[in-house]
């Protein structure tokens, strides 16, 4: 059967256009929630950057998390917020492609330095006496770049498979920024192999760091249940599980999102799905993983008391 196959200058995102008369009231909303993360990530990096004492794997890895939140969130929210406002949602053919490259590059990122946090959480609990030989300098920054790169990888093959399908039909993904579930509905080809490519490169880096968070984790509240001191072994799995609850947030949504077959998509549920691990757990992180850390607290404080000095 012969049908239109073209490649179109454009996509009409149509966001949350079905809740028109709620878009007002869900841009202060998203605005009040992007300037939060960027914020409370910016005041992390900055922390980090001027407190000796912090200069340790544990907030190493904080202030590279807390980067790659910035660009994360705003790979996605400043073009919803634009559409929220715009009746005219238009997003070029390749700035569709390099949405999705991005979010793929910084979702794939962080699933990695989650893990290498996770990791780095359970040598400080499980072998203290050996932490600072394990956990060096040289091998945190190999974590973070041997993150950096499996995002780039795991992103490129992804866009690549994606925008090498034919497209018909109408243009308009029905979501609130471009990803490749919406995406590959577009396409009159069939897409088994695009989906293949995501439980197979995909679950390299999302599942495997997944189970590699899992394990470090189970390990850790093992440790911690072992622990005679009460108050401490409050404290540590009151801080644990708040890292959990994060996690579970994160990777619960992204592998629902990606690693089902195409016919159960559900755009409706998907945005949904999608604003939890693009939009809340970016704002949950910085107070889960470092505002609510006495010493990050302690920093912050210190740092606005010299700044306020200076001037």
């Amino acid at each position: 059967m012969n049908v239109n196959q073209t490649i179109p200058t454009e996509f009409i995102l149509l966001g949350f256009s079905n809740l028109h008369s709620l878009q007002l009231l869900l841009f202060p909303l998203f605005l009040c929630i992007y300037i939060v993360t960027v914020g409370g990530n910016v005041s992390i990096i900055i922390t980090y950057t001027l407190s000796p004492r912090l200069h340790t794997p544990m907030y190493f890895y904080l202030a590279n998390f807390s980067f790659l939140e910035i660009f994360y969130v705003t790979s996605t929210v400043p073009n919803m917020l634009s559409g929220l406002l715009s009746e005219h949602k238009v997003i070029s053919y390749y700035g569709c492609a390099t949405q999705i490259y991005c979010i793929l590059l910084l979702g794939g990122t962080e699933c990695c330095i989650l893990a290498a946090m996770a990791y780095d959480r359970y040598n400080a609990i499980c072998h203290p006496l050996l932490y600072t030989i394990i956990m060096n300098k040289i091998v945190c920054i190999e974590h973070i770049v041997a993150s950096w790169l499996a995002g780039a990888l795991n992103a490129l093959i992804h866009t690549a498979f994606t925008f090498s399908l034919p497209f018909c039909g109408p243009n308009r993904i029905n979501h609130f920024f471009c990803d490749v579930p919406p995406v590959l509905e577009l396409s009159c080809k069939d897409t088994w192999t695009n989906e293949l490519v995501i439980f197979v490169v995909g679950g390299c880096v999302v599942i495997s760091s997944f189970i590699l968070t899992t394990i470090s984790y189970i390990r850790i509240i093992s440790t911690i249940l072992q622990i005679r001191s009460t108050s401490g072994r409050k404290k540590t799995f009151s801080t644990c599980t708040s890292h959990v609850i994060v996690i579970t947030i994160f990777y619960g949504s992204v592998i629902f999102m990606y690693f089902r077959p195409k016919s159960s998509y559900g755009m409706e549920q998907d945005r949904a799905v999608s604003l939890m691990y693009t939009v809340i757990a970016p704002l949950l992180n910085p107070f889960i993983y470092s505002l609510r850390n006495t010493e990050v607290k302690s920093g912050i404080i210190n740092v606005l008391f010299r700044l306020t000095k200076c001037l």
